[in-house]
């Protein structure tokens, strides 16, 4: 077998013509280093003017997005001109270059993350809803907590944590709840068939005027909305400020007020009720819907067991 021979010599002269190289880059690699520490610098002073700037226009989280953009944006150019000093060889367009190829690599592999921080950013500008506010968002309800880049955290009524993909808050529908400062609750109740309208309405109006949390402008109304299997149905309609607190608390007080004035004032809320008729259909004249109504006696003109069944009836009606 064969000794494999080293060319020591060969690899000593490689090894100084690296270090001549790098000795006579040193310059350069100091310039380099000066110029990357200096984009440092004017990167976080510009990332606090920037923060600065949004907090004073109470936009905390475009802020913080903005400021973390704009100081590696700059961070990513001093890394640029510190390569092109090192190796004046390498010129910025090859490098944009390169960072084009590399992009596109990149879109395809982190196509949702890209997606979710590109909807951020425009949720962030355009501001749909702001921290604070409550939302109805892919099924989950509750109070905005914190916008980020890829998704926005919202605190549930029951104290859960939920994080919302942006790009699903963006390209669905959101309900705000606290968009305005007033919102608006309904509550349809029935009241007996042989009831006084006016005398319900009247008395529904006093329960809820007399409720905390109810505004007084725009005042309640009550509207008839249905004649209904077994009541007639009054829809009751009154404004609460927008918070969820305030909203479920003042519901509470407007029913529990409502059914008390009702009650106390005779006015009847009736349950479901239904009248079941039972005929065995043997009779002679079963069929014929001139002696004999499908499920209701004709009357006195139906056969002998329909009408004792019809005379049972009114008596009934009569006791």
């Amino acid at each position: 077998m064969d000794a494999i021979d080293a060319d020591t010599g060969n690899i000593l002269e490689k090894i100084d013509k690296w270090l001549d190289g790098f000795f006579r880059l040193l310059p350069n690699i100091a310039v380099a280093i000066v110029v990357l520490l200096i984009t440092i610098v004017i990167a976080v002073l510009l990332a606090k003017f920037v923060r600065k700037r949004a907090m004073k226009r109470d936009r905390p989280s475009l802020g913080e997005v903005g400021s973390s953009m704009v100081k590696w944006g700059i961070i990513l150019l001093g890394v640029m001109l510190a390569v092109t000093i090192v190796a004046p060889s390498v010129k910025p367009a090859d490098i944009l270059a390169g960072l084009g190829v590399g992009s596109v690599a990149i879109g395809f592999a982190f196509k949702d993350i890209l997606q979710n921080m590109l909807a951020g950013i425009l949720i962030l500008l355009r501001q749909p809803f702001e921290l604070g506010d409550q939302i109805v968002s892919g099924g989950h309800e509750g109070t905005v907590e914190k916008i980020e880049t890829r998704a926005t955290l919202i605190k549930t009524y029951d104290g859960k944590r939920v994080v919302i993909p942006n790009s699903q808050i963006y390209t669905n529908s959101v309900v705000v709840n606290t968009a305005y400062d007033h919102i608006r609750s309904e509550y349809d109740i029935g009241i007996g068939c042989n009831d006084d309208w006016d005398k319900a309405k009247e008395l529904i109006l006093e329960a809820a005027n007399e409720c905390e949390g109810v505004i007084t402008d725009p005042a309640p109304e009550v509207l008839p909305v249905a004649i209904a299997d077994f009541s007639n149905n009054i829809r009751l309609r009154w404004w609460t400020r927008s918070e969820r607190a305030e909203v479920i608390q003042t519901f509470g007080r407007v029913i529990e007020a409502v059914y008390k004035k009702l009650d106390d004032n005779g006015i009847d809320m009736p349950y479901p009720t239904q009248v079941v008729l039972f005929h065995d259909q043997t009779e002679e004249d079963d069929g014929n819907r001139a002696k004999q109504r499908e499920g209701w006696p004709a009357g006195k003109e139906a056969s002998p067991k329909t009408a004792r069944m019809y005379d049972g009836l009114q008596k009934g009606a009569n006791a």
